[in-house]
């Protein structure tokens, strides 16, 4: 009867962008790779069994992270790149096969690179980003504000499942609204302002916007918390044309294609 190997596997420290916090990942297991491989019905599922292989993999955490729902809590959508590149990396080490689309001559043609020579690592400058909030007002909806946020993995499972059975409602759309706070819109000459925290209504207000309302936001979000992570970045040459450019990889294709693929 088997009773098991005595495996040391692999690990990788992993400096998370924007909380800071220090987590120790290890290598998957040929077991995790099937139950990830049976993940990829919906979007829904493959985030939660995405955020679930990572919090599996964790060998080491910080002190306030006690259990999986103090994970979400305490990770941010940024965070979970950084922690994906670290199991990444640690499992698979190379970028195998990636199919880059010339810019130039549009023909397809694929590229291996180590992805430790991709990588480009950002980090917030404090510790404050889960309670900071930024007001937007809106430039084409006057007296209207929004207020961006940096969302957690928790705020997004929530929004994912109190949301995704909205008709006419795209996983991208619930992910680009995690965003926003609330909104408010002055009401009178008194400046009396009204609210809208609710999910179904942020949602709602957010499809009205104009495209520069909309764009504003997303300005803001960026320059306020979005530029704070990592980044997978490739020189690359075609081999059809040799046109020469910096592409950015999608970890979280890659990592599900290496999935498969093992």
């Amino acid at each position: 009867m088997f009773k098991g190997f005595n495996i040391k596997y692999p690990e990788y420290e992993v400096i998370t962008p924007q909380t800071g916090l220090s987590f120790t990942v290890r290598s998957l297991n040929v077991s995790e790779e099937e139950s990830l491989k049976g993940s990829l019905l919906t979007p829904q599922k493959i985030t939660n069994h995405l955020n679930s292989c990572i919090y599996d993999s964790i060998e080491k955490k910080p002190a306030q992270v006690k259990d999986y729902k103090s994970f979400l809590k305490k990770t941010t959508l940024k965070d979970r790149d950084a922690l994906l590149y670290g199991l990444y990396h640690i499992s698979y080490e190379d970028i195998r096969n990636y199919d880059i689309t010339c810019s130039s001559c549009r023909k397809e043609y694929p590229v291996t690179i180590k992805a430790s020579e991709t990588f480009n690592y950002t980090p917030y400058p404090t510790k404050d980003i889960l309670t900071k909030i930024v007001k937007v007002p809106l430039p084409m909806s006057p007296g209207v504000s929004a207020y961006i946020r940096q969302p957690t993995l928790f705020d997004e499972a929530e929004s994912m499942k109190f949301l995704g059975s909205r008709p006419n409602t795209t996983t991208e759309t619930i992910t680009e609204i995690l965003i926003i706070q609330k909104f408010t819109q002055d009401v009178d000459t008194e400046k009396q302002a009204a609210e809208y925290t609710d999910q179904n209504d942020i949602l709602d207000a957010y499809r009205t916007l104009p495209a520069k309302d909309k764009r504003a936001i997303h300005e803001k979000y960026q320059d306020e918390f979005g530029k704070y992570g990592i980044l997978l970045k490739m020189r690359t040459f075609c081999t059809h044309c040799g046109h020469d450019e910096t592409v950015d990889i999608d970890l979280v294709s890659q990592f599900f294609r290496m999935v498969y693929s093992s």
